[in-house]
Order: structure tokens, then sequence, then C-alpha cells
């Protein structure tokens, strides 16, 4: 594997543990103790996942992610958060800044190899099939290109936000289900954090705007549908 992973946390006995693992699994390692150590990594290697730690000397594990998401040049980057921090507005804050998973500790190491191997799948997914371009109302989503635009302005998406517009828009019309989601976007199993889908719901329809926001619908106990009556078309 030609892949890079940054590993981010200011306990060696865990970043070794990390890194091992990854490196055991066939990815290039680099490693990070501190907020700004992991910032100009980013911007110099430009790793293909970064494994960050929340509770971070200097700038915090937020202040890094939300770093990392306004650059263009690490917005794309696949973030998994790896920390102590067990709460549920913890794991919200973190799904909420555009962190595409969230592990705690203490942690398996293969659970780790098997997430980062999931994310990256995501990342390097091929555009779906059927028309390159789709177009509802004012939204266009080039499947080429993995490009997302609202009132002809590009909508920054994680790797994981455009997978899940994607597939609710292809299936628009028809109930998914968390677990669903969970499974298709995730690549996760159906039981285990289905909250992680309805924080990337929400992130995905703030960053859309309320027009385009509105159109995946919460279907209270099931999970989400994306309405069908908007003139949808392939081009």
């Amino acid at each position: 594997m030609s892949q890079r992973i940054l590993v981010v946390d200011d306990e060696p006995d865990i970043t070794a543990l990390v890194a091992y693992h990854l490196a055991k699994a066939g990815y290039r390692v680099s490693t990070a103790a501190s907020g700004s150590d992991a910032l100009k990594a980013a911007r110099e290697e430009r790793p293909d996942v970064v494994v960050l730690d929340l509770m971070l000397p200097g700038v915090g594990g937020y202040d890094v992610l939300q770093e990392l998401r306004n650059r263009p040049e690490t917005r794309d980057v696949g973030v998994i958060l790896l920390t102590a921090k067990r709460e549920e507005p913890d794991r919200i804050q973190g799904l909420s800044l555009g962190a595409d998973d969230y592990l705690t500790k203490p942690f398996s190491p293969a659970e780790l190899v098997l997430r980062v191997q999931a994310l990256l799948r995501r990342l390097s997914s091929p555009a779906v099939t059927g028309g390159s371009v789709l177009v509802v109302g004012s939204m266009s989503i080039d499947r080429a290109a993995h490009r997302v635009s609202v009132d002809n302005r590009e909508v920054n998406l994680t790797a994981t936000e455009y997978k899940l517009l994607v597939t609710l828009v292809e299936r628009r019309g028809r109930l998914q289900a968390r677990s669903q989601l969970l499974e298709t976007v995730l690549d996760a199993q159906p039981d285990i954090q289905t909250r992680t889908i309805d924080m990337h719901i929400q992130r995905l329809r703030t960053k859309l705007g309320a027009d385009i926001g509105s159109l995946i619908e919460t279907v209270r106990g099931f999970g989400y549908r994306f309405a069908a009556d908007r003139g949808s078309r392939n081009k």
C-alpha cells in the first residue's frame, strides 16, 4: 500500500502502538505529538488519513480538525478521532466539525486498522454509475469529479458527507434506515453508532443550505429519505 497515515497523540505509548499496527498493515506512518506539529505535518506530507487525539498540548484536537477542514489543501483528508472523551456531546462536536469517524480509548488496534481501511475505501471509491451530473433543483452533483454545487457555489464536503448525499439522492423517495446507511456509507456494522449518521446528516444539511437541506427528510424512529419531488435528472 502507498497510503500515508498521520498519527497525532501526545502519549508516546499510544502513538507507538497505533503506528506499529498501521505499519504492520502496510501503510506509511508518520507521527506528531502536538496540534501545531500535526498541522505542519498535514500541510507538508499530505496524508490520506489523520488519526487524531483530542486532548493535545497547545492547539487542541478540535481546533486541529477545524483547521484541517478549513484549508483547501487538507479539507479532503480523512480524519478519525481517537480519544478518551467518551461522552455524547464530545462525539457530536467532533462529527459536527467534520470528523469521518470517532473511536474511544481504550481501543482495539485491530478495529482501528479496519476503520482506517474502511475510510480509505470511501475516499477512493469510484464515481457511481449513471449520468455523470445529477441535478436536483439548484444543486448539481458531478459524480465524475466528486463535486457538489448549490446555486453555482461549490460546497466543500468530506468524503463521508459526499457519499451520504449521493446515496440518498440516488435512492430519492425511498426510506433509508440508519443501519442501512451505516453499512453503505461508513462500511460499519449495523448495530453500532447509529448516532454517527445523525451527526453527518446535520452537518450535510447545514452545508447544503435551507432549500436543499430541507429535502433530506427525517423519518422518526427509522432513518432518512431524500424528497423525490424536486425535478431530479441526470445529465
